[in-house]
């Protein structure tokens, strides 16, 4: 069965209320929302170079004066007013961040949430914001995937030891261990081929966002085959997709849908902005519609 998640509305001055956020975590996990889901830049530039590969024009939608707290910050905020929504960054650029901070940091969201953390994990794209966190842009999909490395042996039991080239560390112990064994969930989230033949090797799953039925079928089968190369278990790969709407009219466009379903299907992620408002009653009453004329119709 696919499962839902949900953007909050990152681009609104709400995000930064407490009072919205509480009501509209409260009103996921009351909805039966699986996962919340939070976005990272830690500074937009105002003149960044075009790269944004999700739009024709290269640039982000809402920049300047995006807003986007701190994910990890936000999640542990929501985990502390729920009890069952999943948290999920999507993504967090992980190259930005001393692998050892992030593993003792969602390792610690995890064991207070009770095991409930999903870690998505990209390389960013932004020039700039590397620039502004003193690290190199040129090499961070290594560093990714040496960062991956890194978080897994920290959140294991006992004292670890892991060397690459841009992490190092010998016998060093990380607690508290996360609740769920091993660690969260690693997604890997972008939609080029890159990011599929990385999530066929190192991930537990992968986050395609703004793409088509097509080139996601071509990501979900390079998923497989890069995993079977690597002696891993294609089918325990768990796939997510967010293709930015699912609206066409005003109404929910199940047919595109079925297309991705097609692929194979874990989660399908939609924006509260898709509402068009802010109110928590009327998300409340998107997200019973889409549950209602989507998921219970998917496959159908």
């Amino acid at each position: 069965m696919v499962s839902l998640g949900v953007l909050p509305h990152m681009h609104e001055s709400v995000i930064t209320d407490p009072r919205w956020v509480t009501q509209f975590a409260q009103a996921m996990d009351e909805e039966g929302v699986e996962s919340i889901w939070t976005v990272e830049h830690v500074v937009v530039a105002n003149n960044y170079e075009p790269r944004y590969s999700y739009s024709e024009s290269g640039r982000m939608p809402g920049a300047p004066g995006v807003v986007m707290p701190d994910p990890l910050e936000m999640l542990a905020f929501m985990a502390s007013v729920t009890e069952r929504v999943r948290l999920g960054t999507g993504v967090v650029v992980l190259p930005l961040h001393p692998p050892a901070v992030m593993a003792k940091r969602v390792a610690t969201l995890d064991a207070l949430s009770g095991g409930r953390v999903i870690l998505g994990v990209g390389s960013g794209w932004q020039i700039e914001e590397y620039a502004a966190c003193g690290v190199p842009y040129e090499g961070r999909g290594d560093r990714l995937d040496e960062c991956i490395g890194a978080l897994r042996e920290l959140w294991a039991p006992g004292y670890r030891s892991y060397e690459s080239n841009a992490v190092s560390f010998n016998e060093c112990e990380s607690l508290p261990n996360p609740a769920q064994p091993g660690g969260p969930p690693i997604v890997i989230g972008g939609s080029t081929g890159r990011a599929a033949r990385r999530a066929g090797r190192l991930g537990d799953g992968f986050y395609p966002y703004v793409i088509s039925p097509e080139d996601y079928a071509d990501r979900v089968a390079l998923i497989r085959s890069t995993a079977a190369e690597h002696g891993r278990d294609p089918d325990a790969i768990e796939l997510t997709v967010w293709p930015g709407s699912y609206q066409r009219g005003g109404s929910f466009d199940l047919g595109l849908i079925e297309k991705y379903a097609e692929s194979g299907l874990d989660r399908l992620i939609v924006s509260a902005a898709e509402s068009g408002s802010t109110d928590i009653d009327d998300i409340r009453r998107f997200m019973d519609r889409y549950h209602t004329e989507v998921l219970d119709n998917i496959g159908g």
